[in-house]
Protein backbone atom coordinates (compact mmCIF):
# COMPACT_ATOMS: atom_id res chain seq x y z
CA UNK A 1 0.00 0.00 0.00
CA UNK A 2 2.86 2.32 0.83
CA UNK A 3 4.64 1.58 -2.45
CA UNK A 4 1.41 2.37 -4.38
CA UNK A 5 1.05 5.83 -2.81
CA UNK A 6 4.69 6.60 -3.55
CA UNK A 7 4.26 5.68 -7.23
CA UNK A 8 1.19 7.89 -7.61
CA UNK A 9 2.95 10.84 -6.01
CA UNK A 10 5.93 10.37 -8.31
CA UNK A 11 3.70 10.25 -11.38
CA UNK A 12 1.93 13.46 -10.37
CA UNK A 13 5.29 15.15 -9.82
CA UNK A 14 6.44 14.11 -13.28
CA UNK A 15 3.23 15.51 -14.90
CA UNK A 16 3.66 18.92 -13.19
CA UNK A 17 7.28 19.17 -14.15
CA UNK A 18 6.60 21.17 -17.36
CA UNK A 19 4.62 23.77 -15.42
CA UNK A 20 7.34 24.17 -12.93
CA UNK A 21 9.92 24.70 -15.75
CA UNK A 22 10.95 28.36 -15.76
CA UNK A 23 10.86 28.67 -19.59
CA UNK A 24 7.46 27.09 -19.85
CA UNK A 25 6.16 29.15 -16.98
CA UNK A 26 7.34 32.40 -18.60
CA UNK A 27 5.80 31.39 -21.93
CA UNK A 28 2.42 30.74 -20.33
CA UNK A 29 2.42 34.00 -18.33
CA UNK A 30 3.34 36.27 -21.36
CA UNK A 31 0.10 37.71 -22.97
CA UNK A 32 -0.31 37.34 -26.73
CA UNK A 33 0.75 40.40 -28.79
CA UNK A 34 -2.18 41.66 -31.00
CA UNK A 35 -1.71 42.49 -34.68
CA UNK A 36 -1.39 46.12 -35.80
CA UNK A 37 -4.78 47.76 -36.64
CA UNK A 38 -5.85 47.74 -40.28
CA UNK A 39 -6.13 51.27 -41.86
CA UNK A 40 -9.80 52.31 -41.97
CA UNK A 41 -11.37 54.62 -44.61
CA UNK A 42 -12.66 57.95 -43.28
CA UNK A 43 -16.43 58.34 -43.35
CA UNK A 44 -17.69 60.69 -46.08
CA UNK A 45 -18.50 64.27 -45.16
CA UNK A 46 -22.22 65.01 -45.03
CA UNK A 47 -24.31 68.11 -44.56
CA UNK A 48 -27.00 68.77 -42.02
CA UNK A 49 -29.58 67.04 -44.20
CA UNK A 50 -27.39 64.00 -44.81
CA UNK A 51 -26.41 64.93 -48.39
CA UNK A 52 -22.72 64.37 -49.31
CA UNK A 53 -20.23 67.24 -49.41
CA UNK A 54 -17.87 67.27 -52.38
CA UNK A 55 -14.65 69.31 -51.89
CA UNK A 56 -14.74 72.31 -54.19
CA UNK A 57 -18.41 71.80 -55.08
CA UNK A 58 -20.25 72.04 -51.80
CA UNK A 59 -23.32 70.12 -50.71
CA UNK A 60 -24.95 68.06 -53.45
CA UNK A 61 -24.98 64.76 -55.23
CA UNK A 62 -21.56 63.40 -56.02
CA UNK A 63 -20.93 62.92 -59.70
CA UNK A 64 -18.49 60.41 -61.10
CA UNK A 65 -15.56 61.81 -62.96
CA UNK A 66 -15.41 60.85 -66.62
CA UNK A 67 -12.83 58.23 -67.43
CA UNK A 68 -11.52 60.20 -70.38
CA UNK A 69 -11.94 63.59 -71.98
CA UNK A 70 -13.83 62.05 -74.89
CA UNK A 71 -16.54 60.76 -72.55
CA UNK A 72 -17.59 64.23 -71.32
CA UNK A 73 -21.29 64.75 -72.03
CA UNK A 74 -22.37 67.59 -74.27
CA UNK A 75 -24.75 70.29 -72.95
CA UNK A 76 -28.34 69.06 -73.20
CA UNK A 77 -29.84 72.51 -73.71
CA UNK A 78 -27.54 73.80 -76.41
CA UNK A 79 -29.33 76.08 -78.85
CA UNK A 80 -29.67 74.79 -82.42
CA UNK A 81 -27.47 76.41 -85.06
CA UNK A 82 -28.80 79.53 -86.76
CA UNK A 83 -30.33 79.32 -90.22
CA UNK A 84 -30.46 81.66 -93.14
CA UNK A 85 -33.63 83.54 -93.93
CA UNK A 86 -34.51 81.51 -97.02
CA UNK A 87 -33.50 78.10 -95.70
CA UNK A 88 -36.33 75.70 -94.96
CA UNK A 89 -35.97 74.06 -91.56
CA UNK A 90 -35.42 70.35 -92.08
CA UNK A 91 -34.68 69.31 -88.49
CA UNK A 92 -38.08 68.91 -86.83
CA UNK A 93 -38.54 70.64 -83.48
CA UNK A 94 -39.92 68.91 -80.44
CA UNK A 95 -43.51 67.98 -81.31
CA UNK A 96 -45.25 66.58 -78.22
CA UNK A 97 -47.98 64.01 -78.54
CA UNK A 98 -51.56 65.31 -78.81
CA UNK A 99 -52.71 66.59 -75.45
CA UNK A 100 -49.18 67.02 -74.07
CA UNK A 101 -48.04 70.14 -75.90
CA UNK A 102 -48.74 72.66 -73.18
CA UNK A 103 -47.44 70.35 -70.45
CA UNK A 104 -44.14 70.10 -72.33
CA UNK A 105 -43.54 73.80 -71.76
CA UNK A 106 -43.42 73.29 -68.00
CA UNK A 107 -41.07 70.28 -68.32
CA UNK A 108 -38.35 72.08 -70.26
CA UNK A 109 -35.11 72.52 -68.29
CA UNK A 110 -32.88 74.99 -70.09
CA UNK A 111 -29.91 77.20 -69.35
CA UNK A 112 -30.54 79.78 -72.04
CA UNK A 113 -33.51 81.99 -72.85
CA UNK A 114 -36.45 80.00 -74.15
CA UNK A 115 -39.06 82.15 -75.90
CA UNK A 116 -42.67 81.03 -76.33
CA UNK A 117 -44.63 82.71 -79.15
CA UNK A 118 -48.37 82.04 -79.59
CA UNK A 119 -49.39 82.74 -83.19
CA UNK A 120 -52.81 83.24 -84.80
CA UNK A 121 -53.15 82.77 -88.56
CA UNK A 122 -56.25 83.94 -90.45
CA UNK A 123 -57.15 83.97 -94.12
CA UNK A 124 -58.43 86.93 -96.15
CA UNK A 125 -61.98 86.35 -94.82
CA UNK A 126 -60.92 86.45 -91.17
CA UNK A 127 -61.24 82.70 -90.56
CA UNK A 128 -58.64 80.70 -88.66
CA UNK A 129 -56.21 78.73 -90.84
CA UNK A 130 -55.63 75.18 -89.60
CA UNK A 131 -53.33 72.38 -90.74
CA UNK A 132 -50.04 74.29 -90.81
CA UNK A 133 -46.78 72.54 -89.87
CA UNK A 134 -43.50 73.82 -88.48
CA UNK A 135 -42.13 74.08 -92.03
CA UNK A 136 -44.62 76.87 -92.75
CA UNK A 137 -43.31 79.17 -89.99
CA UNK A 138 -40.24 81.35 -89.78
CA UNK A 139 -39.42 83.28 -86.63
CA UNK A 140 -37.03 86.23 -86.55
CA UNK A 141 -35.65 87.88 -83.44
CA UNK A 142 -33.87 91.18 -84.04
CA UNK A 143 -33.82 90.31 -87.77
CA UNK A 144 -32.07 86.97 -87.14
CA UNK A 145 -33.71 83.69 -88.11
CA UNK A 146 -34.29 81.43 -85.11
CA UNK A 147 -34.77 77.67 -85.67
CA UNK A 148 -37.83 76.29 -83.93
CA UNK A 149 -37.25 74.02 -80.96
CA UNK A 150 -40.92 73.44 -80.06
CA UNK A 151 -44.09 73.31 -82.12
CA UNK A 152 -47.55 72.35 -80.89
CA UNK A 153 -51.18 73.02 -81.76
CA UNK A 154 -52.71 71.72 -78.54
CA UNK A 155 -55.31 74.02 -76.95
CA UNK A 156 -54.08 75.84 -73.89
CA UNK A 157 -56.04 76.46 -70.69
CA UNK A 158 -56.88 80.14 -70.32
CA UNK A 159 -56.34 82.48 -67.39
CA UNK A 160 -58.45 85.51 -68.31
CA UNK A 161 -58.74 88.78 -66.41
CA UNK A 162 -61.91 90.56 -67.56
CA UNK A 163 -61.77 94.36 -67.39
CA UNK A 164 -65.13 96.14 -67.73
CA UNK A 165 -65.38 99.85 -68.52
CA UNK A 166 -67.99 101.49 -66.27
CA UNK A 167 -67.42 104.99 -67.69
CA UNK A 168 -69.45 104.17 -70.81
CA UNK A 169 -72.60 106.09 -71.58
CA UNK A 170 -75.78 104.66 -70.08
CA UNK A 171 -77.14 103.27 -73.37
CA UNK A 172 -73.88 101.44 -74.19
CA UNK A 173 -73.48 100.32 -70.58
CA UNK A 174 -76.92 98.67 -70.71
CA UNK A 175 -75.84 96.57 -73.70
CA UNK A 176 -72.67 95.53 -71.93
CA UNK A 177 -74.61 94.58 -68.79
CA UNK A 178 -76.96 92.38 -70.80
CA UNK A 179 -74.04 90.58 -72.48
CA UNK A 180 -72.07 89.70 -69.34
CA UNK A 181 -74.03 86.48 -68.85
CA UNK A 182 -72.46 85.05 -72.03
CA UNK A 183 -68.91 85.25 -70.67
CA UNK A 184 -69.16 82.01 -68.72
CA UNK A 185 -70.53 80.13 -71.73
CA UNK A 186 -67.41 80.97 -73.77
CA UNK A 187 -65.03 79.31 -71.28
CA UNK A 188 -64.16 75.69 -70.51
CA UNK A 189 -64.16 74.01 -67.08
CA UNK A 190 -60.35 74.07 -66.93
CA UNK A 191 -60.23 77.84 -67.55
CA UNK A 192 -60.15 80.45 -64.81
CA UNK A 193 -61.07 84.13 -64.65
CA UNK A 194 -60.96 87.24 -62.51
CA UNK A 195 -63.11 90.37 -62.88
CA UNK A 196 -62.02 94.02 -62.76
CA UNK A 197 -63.85 97.25 -63.51
CA UNK A 198 -62.76 100.86 -63.82
CA UNK A 199 -64.08 104.38 -64.19
CA UNK A 200 -62.29 106.87 -61.96
CA UNK A 201 -59.94 104.23 -60.58
CA UNK A 202 -60.16 100.45 -60.78
CA UNK A 203 -61.81 97.81 -58.61
CA UNK A 204 -61.10 94.07 -58.37
CA UNK A 205 -64.31 92.14 -57.84
CA UNK A 206 -62.73 88.70 -57.51
CA UNK A 207 -59.41 86.95 -57.86
CA UNK A 208 -58.95 83.96 -60.12
CA UNK A 209 -61.66 81.37 -59.74
CA UNK A 210 -62.96 78.47 -61.82
CA UNK A 211 -64.65 79.62 -65.00
CA UNK A 212 -67.67 77.35 -64.43
CA UNK A 213 -68.07 77.97 -60.71
CA UNK A 214 -71.35 79.29 -59.32
CA UNK A 215 -69.51 82.34 -58.03
CA UNK A 216 -68.96 83.82 -61.49
CA UNK A 217 -72.59 84.89 -62.24
CA UNK A 218 -72.85 86.61 -58.86
CA UNK A 219 -69.60 88.49 -59.41
CA UNK A 220 -70.60 89.59 -62.92
CA UNK A 221 -73.91 90.85 -61.53
CA UNK A 222 -72.02 93.01 -59.03
CA UNK A 223 -69.80 94.40 -61.82
CA UNK A 224 -72.78 95.91 -63.65
CA UNK A 225 -73.09 99.71 -63.57
CA UNK A 226 -75.47 102.44 -64.67
CA UNK A 227 -72.96 104.31 -66.80
CA UNK A 228 -72.66 108.03 -67.37
CA UNK A 229 -74.79 110.63 -69.10
CA UNK A 230 -73.27 112.23 -72.17
CA UNK A 231 -74.24 115.90 -71.86
CA UNK A 232 -73.19 118.69 -74.18
CA UNK A 233 -71.63 121.61 -72.28
CA UNK A 234 -73.34 125.01 -72.62
CA UNK A 235 -70.68 127.75 -72.59
CA UNK A 236 -73.07 130.71 -72.86
CA UNK A 237 -76.70 131.73 -72.53
CA UNK A 238 -79.17 131.59 -69.66
CA UNK A 239 -78.24 127.97 -68.87
CA UNK A 240 -74.49 128.50 -68.82
CA UNK A 241 -74.25 129.50 -65.16
CA UNK A 242 -76.23 130.48 -62.13
CA UNK A 243 -78.50 133.29 -63.37
CA UNK A 244 -81.15 133.02 -60.65
CA UNK A 245 -79.70 134.38 -57.46
CA UNK A 246 -80.93 135.35 -54.01
CA UNK A 247 -78.82 137.61 -51.81
CA UNK A 248 -75.88 136.99 -54.11
CA UNK A 249 -76.10 133.19 -53.89
CA UNK A 250 -77.46 130.56 -56.29
CA UNK A 251 -81.02 129.49 -55.63
CA UNK A 252 -80.12 125.97 -56.73
CA UNK A 253 -77.26 124.75 -54.49
CA UNK A 254 -76.15 122.33 -57.22
CA UNK A 255 -75.06 125.27 -59.38
CA UNK A 256 -71.98 127.21 -58.38
CA UNK A 257 -70.28 130.06 -60.21
CA UNK A 258 -67.17 129.16 -62.10
CA UNK A 259 -65.74 125.80 -63.12
CA UNK A 260 -68.18 123.43 -64.84
CA UNK A 261 -71.28 125.47 -63.92
CA UNK A 262 -69.90 128.64 -65.47
CA UNK A 263 -69.72 132.11 -64.05
CA UNK A 264 -71.63 135.35 -64.24
CA UNK A 265 -69.38 136.38 -67.13
CA UNK A 266 -70.59 133.41 -69.19
CA UNK A 267 -67.21 131.61 -69.17
CA UNK A 268 -67.37 127.83 -68.62
CA UNK A 269 -64.60 125.37 -67.95
CA UNK A 270 -65.43 121.94 -69.31
CA UNK A 271 -64.42 119.22 -66.80
CA UNK A 272 -61.96 116.56 -67.88
CA UNK A 273 -63.13 113.05 -68.54
CA UNK A 274 -61.61 110.31 -66.37
CA UNK A 275 -61.00 106.87 -67.89
CA UNK A 276 -58.26 105.03 -65.97
CA UNK A 277 -57.77 102.22 -68.48
CA UNK A 278 -53.98 102.01 -68.00
CA UNK A 279 -54.30 101.51 -64.26
CA UNK A 280 -56.94 98.82 -64.69
CA UNK A 281 -54.85 96.86 -67.21
CA UNK A 282 -51.79 97.09 -64.97
CA UNK A 283 -53.75 95.78 -61.97
CA UNK A 284 -55.06 92.86 -64.02
CA UNK A 285 -51.55 92.15 -65.33
CA UNK A 286 -50.13 91.97 -61.82
CA UNK A 287 -52.77 89.42 -60.91
CA UNK A 288 -52.03 87.41 -64.08
CA UNK A 289 -48.28 87.36 -63.49
CA UNK A 290 -48.82 84.95 -60.58
CA UNK A 291 -50.47 82.28 -62.74
CA UNK A 292 -48.36 79.15 -63.43
CA UNK A 293 -46.55 78.35 -66.65
CA UNK A 294 -48.45 76.41 -69.26
CA UNK A 295 -51.55 78.63 -69.05
CA UNK A 296 -52.37 81.30 -71.62
CA UNK A 297 -52.37 84.66 -69.83
CA UNK A 298 -54.99 87.00 -71.29
CA UNK A 299 -56.54 90.35 -70.38
CA UNK A 300 -59.97 90.84 -71.97
CA UNK A 301 -61.16 94.47 -72.01
CA UNK A 302 -64.74 95.56 -72.76
CA UNK A 303 -64.43 99.29 -73.38
CA UNK A 304 -64.47 102.17 -75.83
CA UNK A 305 -60.69 102.45 -75.34
CA UNK A 306 -60.60 105.97 -73.90
CA UNK A 307 -57.74 106.73 -71.54
CA UNK A 308 -57.35 109.75 -69.28
CA UNK A 309 -56.25 110.27 -65.72
CA UNK A 310 -54.25 107.07 -65.09
CA UNK A 311 -51.14 107.12 -62.94
CA UNK A 312 -49.42 104.52 -65.12
CA UNK A 313 -48.33 105.41 -68.64
CA UNK A 314 -48.87 103.31 -71.75
CA UNK A 315 -45.16 102.49 -72.10
CA UNK A 316 -44.89 101.32 -68.50
CA UNK A 317 -47.91 99.05 -68.74
CA UNK A 318 -46.87 97.66 -72.14
CA UNK A 319 -43.42 96.78 -70.85
CA UNK A 320 -44.96 94.89 -67.93
CA UNK A 321 -47.19 92.96 -70.33
CA UNK A 322 -44.32 92.06 -72.65
CA UNK A 323 -42.14 90.96 -69.74
CA UNK A 324 -44.77 88.62 -68.26
CA UNK A 325 -46.07 87.11 -71.55
CA UNK A 326 -49.56 88.62 -71.29
CA UNK A 327 -51.76 89.24 -74.34
CA UNK A 328 -54.56 91.82 -74.46
CA UNK A 329 -57.81 91.10 -76.28
CA UNK A 330 -60.83 93.32 -76.35
CA UNK A 331 -64.30 94.20 -77.62
CA UNK A 332 -64.63 97.83 -78.64
CA UNK A 333 -68.04 99.34 -77.94
CA UNK A 334 -69.56 102.81 -78.09
CA UNK A 335 -68.01 105.38 -80.38
CA UNK A 336 -64.95 103.19 -81.02
CA UNK A 337 -67.22 100.59 -82.68
CA UNK A 338 -68.72 103.05 -85.20
CA UNK A 339 -67.67 102.75 -88.82
CA UNK A 340 -65.08 105.37 -89.73
CA UNK A 341 -64.96 106.98 -86.32
CA UNK A 342 -63.64 103.79 -84.77
CA UNK A 343 -60.64 103.85 -87.12
CA UNK A 344 -59.91 107.55 -86.64
CA UNK A 345 -60.04 107.18 -82.86
CA UNK A 346 -56.92 105.02 -82.98
CA UNK A 347 -54.79 108.06 -83.80
CA UNK A 348 -53.75 110.24 -80.90
CA UNK A 349 -53.35 114.00 -81.07
CA UNK A 350 -50.78 115.51 -78.71
CA UNK A 351 -52.07 117.12 -75.49
CA UNK A 352 -55.46 115.46 -75.87
CA UNK A 353 -57.17 112.42 -74.37
CA UNK A 354 -56.60 109.02 -75.96
CA UNK A 355 -59.81 108.15 -77.81
CA UNK A 356 -58.89 104.48 -78.31
CA UNK A 357 -55.64 103.26 -76.77
CA UNK A 358 -56.96 99.71 -76.52
CA UNK A 359 -56.00 99.01 -80.13
CA UNK A 360 -52.34 99.75 -79.34
CA UNK A 361 -52.35 97.19 -76.55
CA UNK A 362 -53.84 94.42 -78.70
CA UNK A 363 -51.54 95.09 -81.67
CA UNK A 364 -48.36 95.02 -79.56
CA UNK A 365 -49.18 91.87 -77.55
CA UNK A 366 -50.62 89.74 -80.36
CA UNK A 367 -54.27 90.03 -79.33
CA UNK A 368 -57.40 90.91 -81.29
CA UNK A 369 -59.79 93.85 -81.00
CA UNK A 370 -63.34 93.18 -82.13
CA UNK A 371 -65.81 96.04 -82.69
CA UNK A 372 -69.45 95.40 -81.83
CA UNK A 373 -72.40 97.74 -81.40
CA UNK A 374 -75.28 95.46 -80.29
CA UNK A 375 -75.76 93.07 -77.41
CA UNK A 376 -75.85 90.03 -79.68
CA UNK A 377 -72.58 90.99 -81.35
CA UNK A 378 -70.87 91.58 -78.00
CA UNK A 379 -71.95 88.14 -76.79
CA UNK A 380 -70.62 86.47 -79.94
CA UNK A 381 -67.29 88.29 -79.62
CA UNK A 382 -66.66 86.59 -76.26
CA UNK A 383 -66.87 83.11 -77.76
CA UNK A 384 -64.99 84.09 -80.93
CA UNK A 385 -62.02 85.61 -79.18
CA UNK A 386 -61.87 82.85 -76.55
CA UNK A 387 -61.73 80.25 -79.33
CA UNK A 388 -59.03 82.22 -81.11
CA UNK A 389 -56.88 82.49 -77.99
CA UNK A 390 -57.26 78.79 -77.25
CA UNK A 391 -56.46 77.38 -80.72
CA UNK A 392 -53.21 79.16 -81.47
CA UNK A 393 -50.00 77.72 -82.88
CA UNK A 394 -47.40 77.66 -80.11
CA UNK A 395 -43.83 78.16 -81.32
CA UNK A 396 -40.72 77.96 -79.15
CA UNK A 397 -37.09 78.74 -79.83
CA UNK A 398 -33.80 79.48 -78.04
CA UNK A 399 -32.78 83.11 -78.26
CA UNK A 400 -29.33 83.92 -79.63
CA UNK A 401 -29.15 87.09 -77.56
CA UNK A 402 -27.24 87.32 -74.25
CA UNK A 403 -28.65 85.61 -71.19
CA UNK A 404 -30.50 88.57 -69.64
CA UNK A 405 -29.55 92.05 -70.80
CA UNK A 406 -32.85 93.85 -70.15
CA UNK A 407 -33.09 95.13 -73.73
CA UNK A 408 -36.17 94.94 -75.93
CA UNK A 409 -36.12 92.14 -78.51
CA UNK A 410 -38.22 92.44 -81.63
CA UNK A 411 -40.07 89.37 -82.93
CA UNK A 412 -41.44 88.79 -86.42
CA UNK A 413 -43.29 85.63 -87.48
CA UNK A 414 -43.75 84.80 -91.18
CA UNK A 415 -45.89 82.11 -92.77
CA UNK A 416 -45.16 80.70 -96.22
CA UNK A 417 -48.77 80.94 -97.36
CA UNK A 418 -50.36 83.58 -99.61
CA UNK A 419 -53.09 85.92 -98.37
CA UNK A 420 -52.81 85.15 -94.67
CA UNK A 421 -52.82 87.47 -91.68
CA UNK A 422 -50.31 86.53 -88.97
CA UNK A 423 -50.77 87.92 -85.46
CA UNK A 424 -48.24 87.48 -82.68
CA UNK A 425 -46.50 89.63 -80.13
CA UNK A 426 -44.14 92.14 -81.69
CA UNK A 427 -41.44 91.70 -79.06
CA UNK A 428 -40.61 91.09 -75.43
CA UNK A 429 -38.29 92.00 -72.59
CA UNK A 430 -36.25 89.10 -71.13
CA UNK A 431 -36.67 88.24 -67.48
CA UNK A 432 -35.64 85.58 -64.99
CA UNK A 433 -38.89 83.73 -65.68
CA UNK A 434 -37.59 82.76 -69.12
CA UNK A 435 -34.79 80.65 -67.62
CA UNK A 436 -36.61 77.49 -66.53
Amino acid sequence: MKHGLTAMALAALLNLSPILCPAALAQQQQPPVPDAPTPQARPPLTGADGSPITPGKGVGTEQEEPTSSSAAPAPSSQAPPAQTNDEVQTTPPEQPAPGEGIEALSRLHITVNFVEVPVTVKDSKGKLVAGLTFRDFKVFENNTREPLSLFTVDPAPLSIAFVIDQSLTSDVMAKVNNSLGAIQGALAPYDELSVFSYSNGYHEWTGFTGAQSTRVPAVLALAKAIGTEELAPVPSGPLSGCNIRENGNCVDPNLQPGRSAGSSAGVITIPKEIHTLNDAILAAAKELSTRPKGRRRIIYVISDGKESGSKATFKEVLRYLETNEIAVYGTAVGTSALWGEGYISRFHLPFTMYDNILYNYTAATGGTLDSERGTNGIEKSYAKIAEEARTQYTLGYYSHEPFIDGKYRKIEVRVDRPDVDVKSKTGYYPSGQDTR
